[in-house]
């Protein structure tokens, strides 16, 4: 019996025509499909302006240079989250502050943030941990103000929302990652969304060596060979062939959304009376992209520890994974900041129990079943 992954693209017939449609067309790169791509993932977000970028992270860089950061601005930042959305601070030269995540949802706490506030604060990045909206109200409330720009890091939260309002419009301005382990995905990419032009237009710019605007079109029917350097700008544009995979993806969003949330739901009904493990709880208000289903143990009821877990997963067949290693005990932000584990006593102590399962549109009924049952009998070989 073959080994179920940890992700596994939902790739279709669909999909393979558009790609092909393009391939054949003989234009690859940044396109009329990326351009469709933009305005109709803007107008299902609810947004007025869509960026499409390669990658979540070249969607946050540009966010941050868009809104105006630069060298002595102070980026506050969950520990919990991928080294991306810190990363790209210090690309423009500001400096990260990392703050500690609420127990619940391993969501940016809004009391550590405000505590974490300076004069010198010039944007609050959210991480919407696992597809679950953080709590934008409160953030809002917090960043407004004083004003203090909102960004979204949504790498995992399309298609979720937040009191009926999508993911996308909360913060002042978002990227999505369309990563191959993604609800919708494009191998690699991404996209910034905003409702103000300024910032959209300035990320079209820098998107594309810093050029004047439309430059795409310079060597289609429309444009002309010359053009104009106006900033120095990054090379994050997204092709046509990505972007005819996204357009179709997108159509489908909120199917293979559907069945993300029914594995989640079929995973913590056979969770919720085990006393050794935790599973995720998704607050009321809000609608999760289930883009990982992380359960946590309860370490004190068994006899070896998460790493052991994931091994005997593994060794049953299931891969498992764990999102993620905060922030403060990797080397470099460890040793360039002095940080210290007892700073984030929720994300240090959750780390150590958390465990995300495969969780994904074309993970069968009969694989889901494969994983519950895994899961079981590594209890049955780790309970004490």
């Amino acid at each position: 019996m073959s080994k179920i992954p940890f992700a596994r693209p939902d790739i279709g017939d669909r999909e393979i025509a558009a790609v092909t449609k393009v391939l054949r067309s003989g234009w690859l790169t940044t396109g009329p499909e990326a351009k469709a791509f933009e305005r109709e993932l803007a107008a299902y977000v609810g947004v007025a302006r869509a960026v499409a970028v390669n990658s979540g992270t070249a969607a946050l860089h540009l966010a941050l240079e868009a809104i105006g950061v630069t060298t002595d601005d102070e980026v506050i930042v969950p520990t919990w989250t991928f080294t991306a959305s810190a990363e790209v601070a210090r690309y423009l030269g500001a400096r990260p502050v990392f703050v500690d995540v609420h127990r619940g949802d391993l969501n940016i706490e809004a009391a550590a943030v405000e505590r974490a506030i300076t004069k010198r604060t010039k944007a609050i990045v959210g991480v919407d941990i696992g597809g679950q909206p953080c709590d934008w109200h409160r953030l809002r409330e917090l960043a407004r103000p004083r004003g203090i720009v909102l960004v979204d890091d949504a790498a995992h939260a399309l298609p979720a929302s937040l009191h009926g309002r999508r993911i996308g419009t909360w913060a002042d301005i978002t990227a999505f990652s369309f990563y191959a382990t993604k609800t919708l995905v494009t191998g690699e990419g991404g996209m910034l969304v905003t409702d103000q032009a300024t910032w959209a237009d300035r990320a079209e710019v820098m998107a594309l060596h810093g050029i004047s605007r439309d430059a795409w079109k310079r060597y289609t029917a429309e444009g002309t060979w010359r053009y104009e350097v106006i900033a120095p700008g990054f090379k994050y544009n997204l092709t046509d062939i990505a972007a005819a995979l996204g357009r179709v993806q997108l159509s489908r969003v909120e199917e293979m959304a559907e069945r993300r949330t029914a594995i989640a739901a079929r995973y913590s009904a056979a969770f919720a009376e085990i006393p050794e493990l935790e599973p995720p709880v998704v607050a009321a208000d809000r609608v999760s992209a289930w883009q990982l289903y992380v359960l946590r143990l309860n370490l004190d009821r068994l006899a070896k520890g998460r790493d052991a877990f994931i091994t005997e997963l593994g060794d049953r067949g299931v891969s498992a994974s764990v999102h993620f290693i905060p922030l403060h005990l990797h080397p470099y932000w460890r040793d360039t900041y002095a940080l210290r584990p007892e700073q984030f006593p929720v994300a240090s102590a959750e780390f150590e129990r958390v465990v995300s399962l495969p969780i994904y549109s074309t993970l069968s009924d009969a694989e889901v079943e494969r994983v519950i049952e895994a899961v079981g009998e590594t209890l049955d070989e780790l309970r004490r």
